[in-house]
């Protein structure tokens, strides 16, 4: 990952973080921009259950849980300092575990979460809609989203250990809506 940072970031100096407590924060990268002597905080997110595949959209944490309590995903948990994912896609592998080559989105967090809202998707809008459908399983249609073109929700109640709940976008849409670009 490194290396594709040192080859398309050029006006910036990064810093890759180790420490637990800052990961916890949502800081697995600090980005220096040289010129402006500005600090950007990056959470790397990688689509690492779907090697040698490439998938057109990325699931966004809303809520999940743990020890039987439902808790805040890290979309739009106020305690992550994060400014930017980097979203790892399309990873492939030609070894077990030695990557060959990936994409890598940035999203401008505070921007998604701005533009999620002017559409009536906030963090509360989720957390009603949520209470109220708990037992659901799979798909759930936004009715402010196109689901073929832009995004949907994600119930996965009875498959997974954690129950997490996220929303499901499109790569070409966040692009499209000005809150991501494509580094490669």
């Amino acid at each position: 990952m490194d290396s594709y940072y040192q080859k398309h970031l050029k006006k910036y100096a990064f810093e890759r973080i180790s420490d637990r407590k800052q990961q916890l924060q949502g800081i697995d990268l600090v980005l220096k921009d040289k010129l402006a002597n500005v600090l950007y905080y990056v959470d790397e997110k990688a689509q690492l259950d779907y090697v040698n595949e490439s998938l057109p959209t990325f699931a966004f944490e809303l809520f999940y849980e743990k020890e039987g309590a439902k808790k805040q995903g890290w979309l739009f948990d106020v305690s992550k300092k994060t400014h930017f994912y980097a979203l790892v896609t399309s990873i492939f592998s030609d070894v077990d575990k030695v990557y060959t080559s990936c994409n890598i989105t940035f999203v401008n967090r505070e921007k998604l979460i701005l533009h999620l809202s002017t559409l009536g998707l906030s963090r509360e809008f989720f957390e009603q809609l949520v209470q109220n459908n708990s037992n659901l399983h799979g798909k759930f249609i936004l009715e402010k989203l196109c689901p073929k073109k832009e995004g949907l929700l994600y119930f996965s109640t009875q498959n997974k250990a954690e129950k997490p709940i996220n929303l499901i976008l499109r790569l070409a849409y966040l692009e499209q809506i000005g809150v991501a670009k494509r580094l490669v």
